[in-house]
């Protein structure tokens, strides 16, 4: 299929010029489902975690990706579904709704799910407040929760900029979060909002970004009124949930976690190979 093509293809194109690293792979189960829950730097993201995964990641992006005319309009939406981007509509709430539902269908089916907590790109490299979509999803599926940060892809792939920048870029991966306590709360909207900052805060704790207890739409809509990309937007005095803000960094790799590209890359002939059970998603 496109997506072994694509691994197979510019997989190894793309680790040779990013030398990616990532830690915590063992995190994600084998087989079954699970929801992979990511901080969202870059349309970057939705090209490094399925690369260096085994099992196929299916995430939601918006549906302009499919829709840019010219050459590179065709060949971002053809890259998007090379890497199981399902194009949705984000403009209303039947939108979001049927986005849940295409989440649902995935891991009932028994397979990974990739989505952005944070509904939308960070405008300025910290991580903004969750949207409950994702808490939505884990508590009707009762799949686990499993948090992915993502590491210096707005440095390779900065806003605002048509040529990417050559950045080493890095995925740490943490251990699964298990919210069955929560089981038949799934209406109830203040167990969602506690779910979904505890996720938060685990991707907060993995990826040392600062935390900004607003939703980054509502930042990119005043910056973008204002006209510029990022501003002087305030760091929040506490962490997800109101908790005291800890001591973080941003992740660095370590001995063993970068990319052996020669031995890597000659070992599977492809920069890594998909399992046959199946981004950027979107939240509610």
């Amino acid at each position: 299929m496109l997506y072994q093509v694509l691994k197979r293809g510019a997989g190894p194109f793309m680790k040779a010029v990013y030398r990616p690293w990532i830690r915590g792979k063992e995190n994600i189960p084998e087989t079954g489902p699970a929801i992979l829950a990511s901080n969202h730097l870059a349309v970057f993201d939705s090209v490094f975690l399925p690369l260096m995964i085994d099992r196929e990641v299916v995430f939601m992006g918006k549906a302009d990706y499919f829709t840019g005319t010219g050459f590179k309009g065709r060949m971002t939406a053809r890259f998007m579904r090379a890497v199981g981007t399902i194009p949705v509509d984000r403009s209303s709430a039947k939108a979001a709704e049927a986005a849940v539902q295409t989440g649902l269908k995935r891991l009932n089916e028994g397979g990974l799910f990739g989505i952005y907590p944070e509904g939308t790109r960070s405008p300025d490299g910290r991580l903004y407040r969750g949207k409950v979509g994702v808490a939505r999803l884990t508590l009707e599926s009762g799949a686990p929760v499993i948090p992915v940060a993502m590491i210096g892809t707005n440095i390779a792939q900065p806003i605002g900029k048509r040529i990417p920048t050559l950045h080493q870029v890095g995925i740490v991966i943490g251990e699964p979060l298990d919210f069955s306590r929560y089981a038949g709360l799934k209406e109830d909207r203040y167990t969602l909002r506690a779910v979904t900052d505890e996720i938060m805060y685990n991707l907060m704790m993995l990826s040392g970004q600062e935390y900004v207890d607003r939703y980054a739409a509502d930042v990119k809509a005043e910056l973008a009124a204002q006209g510029k990309f990022a501003g002087p937007i305030p760091n929040s005095a506490k962490a997800p949930g109101g908790r005291e803000k800890p001591h973080t960094e941003v992740p660095t790799p370590q001995p063993g976690e970068e990319v052996d590209l020669k031995g890597k890359l000659e070992a599977d002939g492809s920069g890594g190979q998909a399992q046959d059970d199946d981004s950027a998603a979107q939240d509610n």
